[in-house]
């Protein structure tokens, strides 16, 4: 496993084991501190986690489910690289719920909420000069969440969150090339102004404009990283190899 990735022991009084050890790994595997096609083991994981390989198991369970990790036969578990259909498809999915989303919220958006997404623009505003993405991203996630809350659809988010690893992934190999984060925060703002101007027409405009960004770069982005990403014949992704 790679040495930059660094797992804190878990505080068992907070949640239980599993869904730390999953939450952990799944942020390790988006943010790319664990790369597409590595392999992972059961017993490594458990020791620098404190934990037992009950919970690690279970945890990689999750992933897979998520289509995060699969399981090969005889050889262990391995981190799945990046699909560019897989990347498509969520892309598609985004889209369809977050621009019903911000239709929805151009109409019932409260001032309290509008003050909230206002905020949050100024704290993107202010991260966009950091050298840490995390920090970026975080701000990004509560953006997108913040639209589905003032839309009073709640489980629109928790819908996205299901398949916005994938995309994250992408993003996350070079977010400044795949889209510029002066560039991001401008997209967030044409976003809340619709919304303030309570135009769903605009709203949605803004929003797919805002998500068509990543088809741009993925081509480029997959022929600068071939090993990150599957070999993909005829729209199916091939077997991993490594």
């Amino acid at each position: 496993m790679t040495n930059r990735l660094a797992l804190a022991k878990l505080d068992l009084s907070r949640e239980p084991m599993a869904r730390q050890v999953t939450r952990t790994l799944r942020q390790a595997i988006v943010s790319m501190k664990i790369s597409p096609g590595e392999m992972l083991s059961e017993q490594d994981l458990a020791q620098r986690f404190g934990v037992s390989r009950s919970p690690v198991r279970e945890a990689l369970i999750k992933l897979s489910e998520a289509g995060l990790v699969r399981v090969l036969p005889q050889r262990g578990t391995q981190v799945v690289k990046i699909s560019r259909s897989a990347v498509e498809d969520a892309r598609f999915i985004r889209e369809a719920v977050e621009c019903a989303v911000v239709r929805e919220a151009a109409l019932k958006a409260t001032p309290m909420m509008l003050a909230e997404l206002n905020a949050n623009l100024a704290r993107q505003r202010r991260a966009q000069r950091s050298t840490s993405s995390d920090d970026f991203m975080a701000l990004d996630e509560e953006f997108h969440r913040l639209l589905a809350e003032a839309a009073g659809r709640p489980a629109a988010w928790r819908m996205i969150e299901d398949v916005k690893p994938q995309m994250d992934r992408v993003r996350y190999l070079d977010v400044k090339q795949a889209t510029p984060r002066h560039l991001i925060v401008a997209q967030h703002a044409e976003i809340v102004d619709a919304i303030k101007a309570s135009d769903p027409v605009a709203a949605e405009k803004a929003m797919h404009q805002h998500l068509s960004e990543i088809l741009r770069s993925l081509p480029e982005l997959a022929a600068q990283h071939p090993d990150l990403f599957e070999s993909e014949v005829d729209g199916l992704p091939e077997v991993l190899s490594a």
